[in-house]
């Protein structure tokens, strides 16, 4: 678990920076990795002063959360633990990152740090404790699933979140969406090109976070039930390979969905699609992944990869700036996932003959996560807003964010002008000039 922790820390830094980076203009690029740098650190420490106690402590409240106070800097928490604690603590820095995405470009970095503290406190543990902490939207009495369909405590259709469909893709992606909406758009958003400045970097990231991704998919070993011997070594065996084997082959069939996509609307395959496509891959199967069989997920693949490709358009279309496409990757992904189980599962899914109820306690649950994550969010960011504001000034986003909130470049431009500030011609090391900043 240990191993899988790593996995998913390197699936924060360097992955999503490098992937988010990689879609950022050269003049944002640095501001889009401090992001997710900053996630990490933020997080890690939140987590163990009040985060783990939140999720996993005693003395719930409602059913919602646990008190944040129970085992506040893991005091009373059993070394035994701390191997649980180091694993959930990296789910929760990379849902916080995964939010950046949406709002690129344009918001202070002060706004940031003061964002993802609160957020999480506020989105992030309730939704990771009712969902794996015992609590309501879990298999446990009087929780949603029981009360819809038992009512007796016994949860007769159980809600399935193998490892972040709800707690950390809808969760992130609503936060993006509802951020975006908040913040406004960039300028020059559906007016003037606003490309990727290295894909090469973006491919990598990829390539990082399918790597990565097996700590995060595989490592959430929630199904052995501890109590040893040669049955339990099976039982681990047979579904970590299963979740492995899902993990892959999903992932492999969204790339190929969502280059097909853009085949037949664009007429040519990117590199960005294939990059997006193995994300929206991973997305969608990690509800699901220990619960379907390979063939249903390279069907459950293949759907995220399309539709994805599909509504990362709707910004254009809508009007919301969702600068890297989290709404249209991990928002919709995510739902395909959560949904897609009570089509796909091999025990309770609709495709194997098992009834509709656990595709209503999943559509259900779905739902659920998405208002209880947009008015958190909602909740945040206005305060933000009304404060001490989200957006950096209008002038400095046009010179680049990089140089405005951190007086750094990522790239040495040969200068042909003095820098707006009047301080004659500024050093490449430290400075974007005109042409860095068209880029």
């Amino acid at each position: 678990m240990l191993v899988s922790a790593s996995l998913v820390l390197l699936m924060t830094t360097p992955g999503l920076a490098l992937f988010y980076g990689g879609m950022s203009r050269s003049k944002s690029v640095l501001n889009m990795m401090m992001m997710s740098f900053s996630a990490l650190a933020v997080v890690g420490i939140v987590y163990a002063l009040w985060g783990w106690s939140m999720t996993y402590g005693e003395g719930e409240v409602a059913k919602v959360f646990a008190n944040p106070f129970d085992q506040f800097g893991l005091n009373g928490t059993a070394p035994g633990d701390y191997v649980f604690v180091a694993f959930q603590m990296t789910f929760a820095v990379i849902t916080a990152a995964l939010i950046s995405g949406a709002i690129a470009d344009r918001v202070k970095f002060s706004a940031w740090l003061v964002f993802v503290p609160v957020w999480v406190t506020l989105s992030y543990f309730p939704l990771a404790h009712q969902v794996w902490g015992g609590g309501f939207l879990s298999g446990v009495e009087n929780g949603l699933a029981d009360l819809m369909f038992s009512g007796d405590g016994g949860a007769a259709v159980a809600p399935i979140d193998y490892a972040g469909g709800t707690v950390v893709h809808i969760n992130a992606g609503i936060a993006g969406l509802v951020l975006a909406l908040l913040i406004g758009v960039r300028k020059g958003f559906g007016k003037e090109p606003i490309k990727p400045h290295n894909l090469v970097l973006t491919m990598i990231g990829a390539g990082l976070l399918w790597f990565g991704w097996f700590g995060f998919n595989v490592g959430s070993i929630v199904f052995v039930d501890g109590t040893g011997g040669e049955a339990d070594l099976t039982q681990f065996t047979t579904e970590t390979g299963l979740v492995w084997l899902n993990t892959t082959l999903a992932t492999c069939a969204a790339l190929l969905g969502w280059l097909v996509v853009e085949k037949i609307r664009d007429g040519k395959g990117t590199t960005l699609g294939a990059a997006s496509g193995i994300v929206a891959g991973l997305v969608a199967v990690t509800p699901a992944c220990g619960n379907l069989s390979p063939v249903g997920s390279i069907v459950l693949g293949a759907v995220a990869g399309a539709l994805c490709a599909l509504a990362v358009g709707l910004k254009y279309r809508y009007g919301y700036d969702d600068s890297l496409d989290v709404v249209g990757v991990h928002l919709v992904g995510g739902l395909v996932g959560t949904i897609g189980i009570g089509f796909l599962a091999t025990s309770g899914g609709l495709l194997y003959g098992d009834g509709v109820r656990q595709l209503v306690v999943q559509v259900v649950v779905a739902l659920y996560a998405m208002l209880w994550a947009g008015v958190a969010t909602l909740v945040v960011g206005l305060a933000i807003k009304y404060t001490m504001g989200w957006r950096i000034d209008e002038e400095d986003e046009v010179e680049g964010i990089d140089f405005a909130e951190h007086g750094e470049s990522a790239y040495d431009f040969a200068s042909t002008s003095g820098s707006r500030r009047g301080l004659g011609s500024p050093s490449p090391a430290t400075s974007t000039v005109t042409e860095g900043a068209k880029a």
